[in-house]
This record gives C-alpha cells, structure tokens and sequence, in this order.
C-alpha cells in the first residue's frame, strides 16, 4: 500500500521510506548492508543509521526515532539514537546567537541590546552571578560573564523557567507599589527585547541551532503600565537657572532637550550645519556620525527665534563642527550607547538631580516637558510632530500630561446652601474659624 496512506506514528510508513545508502568503489555503485532513515523535524534534518539488515526492525527503529522527536525533542533523539554526534547537536545560546547574528540586518546596537536583554533574564534564571566585573569591558570581566551564559543549553531555557523568573522578578520589589511599578515595567522591557530574536522573521534563517521550543511561547506579559507624563517641574524656574548656572556645553544640552526636545543621542552627534538658521528650524537627518533613531524621527524641529540666536553666537565662536564639544571623536558603529559628550551629560543629569528632577532619566525628562507643554499649546497632533513619533498613540502614551485642568464648567449654577460657610481657596483662616466655631 502507498506509503502516504499511513501517518509516521504507523510502523508502516516507515517501511516504505527507509533506504540502503548506497557508495561508489572501484567504478562500481555499493550498497551499505544496514538501513537508514532521513527524518525532518522542526526544519532540521538528519540521517539516522538503523543499525540492522533487518528491514521490519528498521522501520520499527525509524518509527521510534520520529515519535521521540516529537515527543522528547532533537536532543533525547540523538541521545539515544545518533550517540556518536549528540554531544555536537546540543545547541547552547550562544550557538543559537552567533547563527543570528550572521543573518542580522538592522543596526548592530539593536541586535546586541536584544542579547543584553535575553542575557539578565538568562543569568537570574540560572544563577549566573557576577559583581562589577560584569561592566568591565577591558579586562575580560564582561566577556568571562557572557561566557557563562553563553553555554547554557538553549533546550534549558523553557517558557515555564522564564515564566517563574517574571514573577519572582515583581517579588523582589516587596510591598512597596512604587518599586512593584517600575519591576513591572522593567520585566516586560525585558521580555520584550529578548523576545525579539525569537521572532519567525528571523527564525526562518536559522538551520542549524533553531530551538526547538521557543522560550517566551505563551508567556504573558505583565498589563501594561500608564506611561503618562505628569509633569512635576517648573520648567520656567528650570530654565532660569540654567541660564545664570550651567556652564556652556552643558548648557547647550540643556536647551536642546528643553526646547527643541532632542534625545540624547541626537544631541551628543549634532552638527552645526543642521541648523538652518533662515529657516528657523533644526534638520535631523542620517550623517557619516548617526542615524535618527527611526525613519519617522528623521525630520525638522522648529525652534524660537531668540534659541536660534543664543545658538547662532555659540557658533561664531566653535572649534568644532560637532555643537557639543568634547575630546572624545564619535563611535557610530558601537554595539552599545556610546556617547562623546558623556562627561558633560553626566555633570548636566547631577545639577538637574540638584534642582529636584527624580525621574529615572532625568534628561530624557526635559524632552518630556518639551512635549507636554506643545500639547497644552497646540495640541497633541503638534507635539506628536515635533516630537518626531511613528505613531499619535505613542506620544498620547508616553509623554503628555494636560497642563490646565478642564472642569465641567456648571458651577456658577450651584447655590451654597445657608448652613453651609463658604471656604476660601486661598485658605482665608477667618472663615476657617468662624466654620470651626459654629461646628462646636
């Protein structure tokens, strides 16, 4: 009967599949004495020598062989049955990373944040610690740690193990709801970046080291949390001390991300010629230093006359083609954020620290502030341009807060009540007392 009326669980689809490899000696075409099977399983495929002439027993083997690939994975198959290169097909994460990164095509920081990311999950999982050793990047202390990671059998890491870090991740923070908040934030940050190498988009080119159970399947990421800027800085006060405080780089970075909402990145590699000084108008475009951090945030940043100006005099006096100056030339080409600028940037974030900013990034808070007071301005169609988003949805998100309260505005019809004192709003402690009396 034709071998495709039989499912490979039935002993006879194999006997009409299995072979005698053949070989040629002497001119002459020869056939191996044991049969063999080529068995498929999650785009990987190996030849399975059945050890016996018997042709009943073989296709017994080979039928033993898929349903312990199906049932245990690659690794128990070859155990068991291919002993000889078990050792060799065990894929670790590394494998798994090297192979993906050959077919990687975006920016090599984008890629290595992703390996970043699936390595803190790794190393909690599995216990791979490391003191500040793992941030020396000079002396082998980072690559030792990676190592360790490096090795661990990607058939290990299984969505039930990831599933268990998620939530002992949020534990750790305690009962304290602001911590609880932030661990929230950060494991799905996490989960999110590590993810991504194990998209089918990438998936698809890997042959050799594909897993065969994708750890994050079915792992569910936390709800997500309000993004929502609330603005907690008197910018115009902010502002003013700037002026009067900050020396001139650090000045310089200042405004930029206040008033024109640039990222750090773009501020650090800004040239001078992207200011188009007629135009009134700050040109964010790829250049031989950077890339803007997406299509969509490639564009021009209008900006006040009276910036221009202040900016316009800065540059009458540069010694550099870069508007920040620094001695450090820029690496675009890094797999990490690297930063000319860096020690102007942390100078900057310390007096901002100083002056009562306490968010997580201080800096990327003024870009914040930027675009919530264009929302209270002009709109949220206008910050979402300017702000150089993809999408509305991420700037209604991620960064706006309304600056003037709206209230139903019906209360001219209320009556106060004769039992009833009116309160002051600007807390009058001669109607306060009076109320106070007349309540004993």
């Amino acid at each position: 009967m034709a071998k495709h009326h039989f499912g490979k669980t039935d002993v006879r689809y194999w006997h009409e599949v299995i072979f005698k490899p053949t070989y040629s000696k002497g001119g002459k075409t020869l056939c191996v004495e044991h049969w063999a099977a080529r068995i498929q399983w999650r785009g990987r495929r190996e030849l399975f020598n059945l050890r016996t002439s018997n042709k009943v027993a073989a296709a017994a083997k080979a039928r033993d062989v898929y349903t312990t690939l199906v049932g245990a994975g690659w690794d128990e198959a070859l155990e068991k049955f291919k002993p000889e290169m078990a050792r060799k097909s065990v894929s670790s994460v590394g494998d798994f990373l090297n192979e993906l990164r050959a077919h990687w095509s975006g920016k090599p920081k984008t890629f290595e944040d992703y390996c970043r990311s699936l390595r803190t999950i790794l190393s909690q999982i599995f216990g791979v610690k490391a003191g500040r050793e793992k941030f020396d990047y000079t002396n082998g202390g980072r690559r030792a740690w990676s190592d360790k990671i490096n090795r661990i059998k990607l058939a290990d890491v299984t969505p039930d193990k990831v599933n268990r870090w998620r939530i002992a991740f949020v534990k750790k923070a305690g009962g304290d709801l602001l911590k609880q908040r932030r661990a929230r934030i950060t494991c799905n940050s996490l989960m999110r970046q590590a993810k991504s190498l194990f998209a089918a988009k990438l998936l698809r080119h890997v042959a050799v080291h594909k897993p065969e159970k994708l750890p994050f399947d079915g792992v569910v990421f936390y709800k997500r949390e309000s993004m929502r800027y609330h603005s907690k800085v008197d910018i115009e006060a902010l502002i003013s001390d700037a002026i009067r405080e900050l020396p001139q780089e650090q000045l310089k970075i200042f405004l930029l991300a206040t008033m024109a909402g640039l990222r750090r990145a773009e501020i650090d590699r800004l040239q001078w010629d992207a200011f188009q000084w007629k135009e009134g108008v700050i040109q964010i475009e790829t250049t031989e230093h950077s890339t803007p951090k997406t299509s969509d945030s490639a564009g021009e940043v209008p900006i006040d006359k009276e910036l221009a100006t202040l900016f316009q005099g800065w540059h009458a006096k540069a010694t550099d083609s870069f508007v920040i100056e620094a001695d450090v030339e820029p690496r675009p080409d890094t797999s990490y954020a690297h930063y000319r600028a860096q020690s102007h940037f942390d100078a900057l974030i310390a007096w901002l620290r100083s002056k009562g900013v306490t968010a997580l990034k201080p800096l990327h808070e003024l870009r914040k502030e930027f675009g919530s007071q264009l929302c209270a301005k002009a709109g949220i169609y206008v910050a979402s341009r300017m702000l150089r988003h993809a999408d509305i949805a991420i700037t209604a998100q991620h960064y706006l807060d309304q600056k003037e309260r709206v209230t139903f505005g019906m209360g001219n019809l209320l009556v106060m009540p004769d039992n009833v004192t009116p309160m002051v709003a600007t807390g009058d402690s001669t109607a306060l007392s009076a109320r106070t009396k007349r309540s004993r």
